[in-house]
């Protein structure tokens, strides 16, 4: 008898054909509890669909899409028995939809898309590249951006004041589609879905979903956390398109750098009390992004501050130390052409108080343009909240 040489199996890039998991595994998958995988079992039916005698119950993807969705609904507010009853249904419907097309020849075959008319067209629509492109181009070294923040792309899911599990894989898919719209954000969408929504919506110069993207990710993550591996990342990416493609997508940059500014200002909680930390750039320096970031992240500490924003003339920052008496003054330098070390230990020198109990402020120097150019008994933070943290160091807190 002759033999054939045996067909390649599609079962292998069928998603629905991967292997099944456990409680616990699909457990840390969503970073829910494994407890609270089992009493939607038992209240609600949402559970394994097929349950082996005298072996571990197993998830099978059919099986995890609806937990998914499950998790998606409750993050939103719907009340745990209407989500399960919206995942069953739905589960059951795709089930319906998969019977119809197997028993249907042509049901597979999509007809091809009709090209849009010139006169149909969006204005800008096949100019504007893919979030994914974007944010890959945006991962160079010149980004600074740390490469386990920017290849988190299956990162754990973002809790907001309950178990909330990972958004499903149409969200991204729906990002990365150049005719989808900008999928709406929840606090249960991974992060790399929030940096992707945010890129997009950037690309499509939409303010209303860049204001709905900024304050669910900050209201989510705090403001560290957010600046840190969503905001910081995704503006990163945005100014090396920009710088790499002879400065297209300037709009693009301004739009977001806006309304990061607009989301951080609201998110700053203002606190009361002396010995404010005071906040400024120095001469020159028209950069106040990262330090607005800074502003909110401490007001979310309760700390007092000062913000004097661009460009604070010298001799006026002085002025203000003076009058202010702070323990600690934060220099922001973005480019090494701002940064003046001579201005920084003018400012160290600065004292007030009584005579015999005269003191002088701890001056942190932020930005990448101090680096290499720390004067003694100052500080160089890294990061934000390596900032935050010299910053209450500074005032005596921790």
């Amino acid at each position: 008898m002759r033999r054939f040489p045996r067909r390649p199996s599609s079962r292998k890039a069928d998603p629905m054909h991967r292997p099944a998991l456990t409680t616990g595994a699909l457990a840390r998958r969503l970073g829910i509890a494994p407890t609270t995988l089992r009493t939607w079992d038992h209240r609600y039916g949402i559970g394994p669909t097929t349950r082996p005698t005298g072996t571990h119950r197993r998830w099978t993807p059919a099986d995890v899409a609806v937990v998914e969705r499950m998790c998606r609904l409750t993050s939103t507010g719907t009340p745990p028995a209407e989500a399960a009853r919206l995942a069953i249904g739905e589960r059951n419907l795709e089930a319906g939809r998969a019977t119809v097309e197997e028993q249907t020849p042509d049901a597979g075959r999509v007809p091809a898309r009709a090209q849009p008319s010139e006169a149909g067209r969006v204005p800008g629509e096949g100019q504007i590249p893919e979030a994914d492109q974007v944010l890959t181009e945006g991962r160079g070294k010149a980004a600074r951006v740390p490469q386990a923040v920017v290849e988190k792309r299956d990162a754990q899911p973002i809790r907001a004041g309950l178990d909330a599990c990972g958004a499903a894989d149409a969200a991204l898919r729906a990002v990365g589609d150049g005719d989808a719209a900008v999928p709406e954000p929840t606090p249960a969408l991974p992060l790399g879905d929030l940096r992707h929504g945010l890129a997009r919506a950037a690309l499509r110069l939409d303010s209303p979903a860049l204001e709905r993207q900024l304050a669910v990710v900050v209201d989510a993550c705090g403001v560290t956390r957010a600046w840190e591996e969503v905001i910081a990342p995704v503006l990163h990416a945005v100014g090396r398109k920009w710088a790499s493609s002879g400065e297209r997508y300037v709009e693009v940059e301004h739009l977001l750098s806006w309304h990061v500014s607009t989301a951080l200002r609201r998110h700053t909680r203002p606190a009361v009390g002396a010995d404010p930390v005071v906040l400024a750039c120095v001469p020159g320096e028209q950069h106040t992004l990262a330090l607005e970031a800074l502003h909110a992240a401490l007001g979310e500490r309760a700390l007092p501050v000062r913000m004097f924003g661009a460009a604070l003339p010298v001799p006026a920052l002085a002025a203000a130390v003076s009058r202010l008496g702070p323990s600690v003054v934060v220099l922001w330098a973005q480019t090494r052409s701002t940064a003046d070390p001579a201005s920084a230990r003018r400012i160290a020198r600065t004292r007030w108080g009584v005579r015999g109990a005269r003191r002088g402020p701890l001056v942190v120097l932020a930005g990448p343009g101090w680096l290499g150019r720390v004067g003694d008994g100052m500080l160089w933070p890294g990061s934000l909240r390596d900032a935050v943290d010299a910053v209450s160091r500074g005032r005596g807190l921790v």
